[in-house]
């Protein structure tokens, strides 16, 4: 029997689990030997990974793909992947990486020293041939690096245009993942939908709002995976991912709601949690509008118990937020910054003195989507508390990828703030692609409330080509002060990730990166 006609047969099943679960007569599906079926949050909006931003997409690429680099297992630090070594020069400009060898992309295409150009070229030189394939979102990550070059066919050097310590750490991002050259020339713009990587799965289908196929690779460089097949199932409301799970239609389950997670604490259930680098905050419309005034914004942080939020909405599973860099990054994070307390009488005053008693808010609010928590139930606690202080706040709710849609623009003209929630791998990453002021959308960043502020500015520059770590940790550290002070964002929660596996699976780890890595797994 075909893989495609398995995976078919084995959503019917589970389907029809489904169905029985949800009347009165139990039932169970019975998923196929060493095919895993993951219940996502959300359909992906492409498998390119130079082309997309949600970790809802990266945590089918990193098992489709490898990069040069990659996190070691369990932290954040870089290892060897497809490169097997590098060095660095004295001034920390030049990068020089020796290739494995022997390693072909799935389509058959040779991985070497002018595949990696290829993909670097193709996502930072306007010129090159197949630049139009993008747009490419996260580009900002490698804009340091002033040339790519193949010296043989196992060793590509990466000059910078100066100092820039998160280089490694980006490229072990998705962002950095490596495709085939030849499927980008095969398929162009729809290489999205077509993609070939070197990873431990190989593509085999994408049927649209069902499933996504991936197959072992038995060439694989580091040996075959464990698996099968893998089949990623979007499901985008949580109340029936919880119940396909409890089901048996779906193996493995991300980001389990708060509240249904006591339904998995008996047999059969193992429930995993990983801290990481999570914020999610509002994003607030700083050009126009109420919110265009500080004091608004500061208001607005008053207003919202977030206690209340992390204790009764997300049942204890985060902690409140108190500024822009999660804790998860130690030795970066301004320990002395107190989170907004909830003080409703303190968003009054603001709000009089602002003269914006009364205002009215549009507010974005998404079903569901990659580290979103609960967010309509999130969203609708926010709404009272807004409203509790004297705004106005009207709802507008979108499925995942028409909210980024609508949001990634920026909020000029449409809204007044967005639920927004940001898994990094540095305490860069989230600041300077969206906070900076050339991080608006219209310099095609995620400054989305079009938040400015030039000492901001100089001190995320520094940073990022700051290579004494403590000087560096006291950058990060000032930024959040006056971050923090300017209220760009409301900051709420930063959050456990956390998900549910049944007991067939074995060899399953949550990553602080919140990537799937599925190779080591197996199924009973």
């Amino acid at each position: 029997m075909k893989l495609t006609d398995l995976t078919r047969r084995t959503l019917m099943a589970s389907t029809a689990a489904l169905a029985l679960s949800l009347g009165a007569v139990p039932a169970t599906a019975q998923t196929p030997e060493d095919v895993l079926i993951v219940g996502q949050i959300a359909e992906p909006k492409a498998l390119d990974p130079a082309a997309v931003t949600a970790v809802n997409d990266f945590r089918i690429l990193m098992n489709v793909f490898d990069g040069l680099v990659r996190y070691k297992d369990g932290t954040l630090e870089v290892e060897p992947a497809l490169a097997t070594d590098w060095t660095i020069n004295e001034e920390g400009t030049v990068y020089t990486f020796n290739l494995r060898e022997g390693v072909t992309f799935h389509d058959g295409s040779p991985f070497n020293a002018e595949a990696v150009v290829f993909n670097f070229e193709r996502m930072l030189n306007e010129d090159h041939p197949y630049h139009d394939t993008g747009p490419f979102p996260l580009a900002f990550f490698f804009s340091a690096v002033e040339s790519v070059e193949a010296l043989d066919d196992t060793t590509v050097e990466f000059t910078l245009n100066a100092p820039y310590a998160p280089f490694l750490s980006n490229l072990a991002y998705p962002t950095g993942l490596l495709v085939s050259p030849t499927s980008v020339e095969t398929h162009g713009a729809d290489v999205g939908r077509n993609p070939a990587g070197t990873g431990p799965f190989k593509f085999v289908e994408w049927r649209s709002n069902e499933a996504v196929v991936v197959e072992a690779n038995p060439d694989h460089w580091e040996g075959a995976p464990g698996l099968e097949a893998v089949v990623f199932r979007p499901i985008t409301d949580a109340n029936t991912r919880t119940a396909e799970m409890l089901a048996g239609g779906i193996d493995l389950m991300v980001e389990v709601p708060p509240v249904a997670l006591s339904e998995f604490q008996g047999d059969g259930f193992t429930v995993h949690e990983q801290a990481g680098p999570h914020v999610w905050f509002l994003i607030l419309n700083a050009k126009e509008g109420p919110f265009a005034d500080v004091r608004v914004r500061q208001a607005a942080n008053y207003a919202v118990n977030k206690e209340a939020i992390v204790n009764d909405v997300l049942e204890g599973t985060a902690e409140v937020a108190a500024g822009p860099t999660p804790p998860a990054f130690a030795w970066a994070y301004n320990d002395e910054l107190e989170p907004y307390p909830y003080d409703p009488d303190r968003a009054r005053e603001l709000l009089a003195e602002a003269g914006a008693e009364g205002a009215e808010l549009t507010f974005y609010v998404t079903e569901g989507g990659s580290g979103m928590l609960d967010p309509v139930a999130m969203g609708t606690a926010i709404q009272a508390d807004l409203e509790a202080v004297g705004f106005d706040v009207t709802i507008e709710t979108y499925e995942w990828n028409t909210f980024l849609g609508e949001v990634n623009p920026g909020l000029e003209g449409k809204a007044d703030m967005a639920e927004m929630a940001w898994m990094t791998n540095d305490p860069d990453t989230l600041p300077f692609l969206a906070l900076r002021t050339e991080a608006w959308p219209d310099q095609g960043g995620f400054n989305s409330g079009y938040y400015s502020n030039p000492e901001v500015d100089e001190l995320l520059e520094a940073a990022r080509v700051e290579t004494d770590q403590a000087e560096r940790a006291r950058l990060y550290r000032e930024m959040q002060t006056i971050v923090q002070e300017d209220a760009p964002w409301v900051f709420v929660a930063n959050w456990k990730q956390n998900a549910v596996t049944n007991d067939r699976v074995d060899g399953f780890s949550l990553q602080p990166s919140f990537f799937l890595l599925l190779d080591d797994v197996t199924k009973d």
